[in-house]
């Protein structure tokens, strides 16, 4: 791990890039505010940006770097920006047309890294019917599944870094089962895993197993339920919020930092890169400043023994028969 730009530190991916430790998730970012956020976190000195196609907002998002790149702030290759493959673009004649959409919503020529959102196909919809397609169709049914299999998509996603339009490509919301399938073809190793990951599920065997295979992980939704509670999820409201935990308030007044900052420490001194967001200027220096200082053991101690294994991210919770957790 070395110092990087601003704040954050950078990690060497299995690709040979180097990516920060710290960044900027865009997920539930508003379209009306988005690239004013874009720029802020820019200027406030984050340099990796998480997006998605499935975000709808990626075009908001190249708006924000695009001024901040005009204003002279930033160059394009002291930005890291991911953005990730949506389930109904699996096939391998759409995966490149996928990405090349993305990459013109950001106004880029290529990502530095490009995931592949979630493991399992959807049927495709044409961009000009619905985008992005989320789940459901313009008619409001829940989509088909398709008939891609992980080998054929990820082949194509190959072929991306051979082309030059991402430099690394990844996963998200795979297992260590899928990950094992994918290592067994792969011609080029996933460099990053991204998860659902803070102390209510912790999710140790597969950090453990992915980290061992040289892939990098990534951590979505640091702060456990605080970003679903918006949208009615009852585990979501009985379990308690993580940042006004009464043990993690303790550890953050102990070391003069926030819980926020705690809870970011907790992945990021395990080497997991974090992806949180905030319109709120001072928590977004907060949230990029949680590398320069250690929790104790007994802080960590506390922290992973919070672990309820509580996933809030799943689409069956939502009333969606795509069981990709079970």
């Amino acid at each position: 791990m070395t110092q990087g730009n601003m704040l954050s530190p950078t990690v060497k991916l299995n690709s040979g890039h180097d990516m920060p430790l710290v960044g900027f998730g865009c997920w539930k970012v508003n379209n009306d505010t988005c690239a004013d956020q874009i720029y802020n976190a820019i200027k406030a000195g984050y340099r990796l940006f998480d997006g998605a196609c499935d975000y709808g907002n990626e075009r908001e998002c190249g708006d924000g770097i695009a001024r901040a790149i005009k204003d002279g702030i930033v160059t394009r290759s002291d930005l890291f920006i991911v953005s990730k493959l949506w389930c109904t673009y699996h096939e391998k004649e759409r995966v490149a047309q996928a990405c090349k959409k993305s990459l013109q919503d950001w106004r880029l020529d290529y990502f530095d890294l490009y995931l592949v959102h979630f493991p399992v196909a959807l049927k495709y919809v044409d961009f000009a019917v619905k985008y992005p397609p989320e789940l459901e169709d313009e008619f409001g049914a829940v989509l088909p599944f398709g008939s891609a299999t992980n080998q054929e998509t990820w082949t194509a996603m190959e072929a991306l870094v051979d082309v030059g339009l991402a430099r690394s490509i990844g996963v998200s919301n795979y297992n260590s089962q899928s990950i094992m399938d994918l290592l067994r073809y792969a011609r080029i190793q996933p460099a990053t895993l991204q998860i659902e990951h803070h102390p209510y599920l912790a999710q140790e065997r597969l950090v453990k197993y992915a980290t061992e295979q040289g892939i990098q992980i990534t951590a979505y939704s640091s702060f456990g339920p605080a970003s679903f509670m918006e949208l009615q999820f009852k585990m979501a409201q009985k379990c308690g919020p993580l940042l006004e935990d009464g043990g993690v308030k303790t550890i953050a007044q102990r070391h003069g930092k926030t819980s926020a900052q705690v809870l970011l420490r907790w992945a990021t001194q395990r080497g997991v890169a974090v992806i949180p967001k905030s319109n709120h200027l001072t928590r977004l220096k907060e949230n990029l400043d949680c590398c320069t200082f250690d929790l104790e053991e007994g802080d960590m101690e506390y922290l992973n023994g919070l672990d309820r294994g509580l996933r809030f991210n799943d689409f069956v919770h939502y009333g969606y028969n795509v069981p990709v957790f079970a």
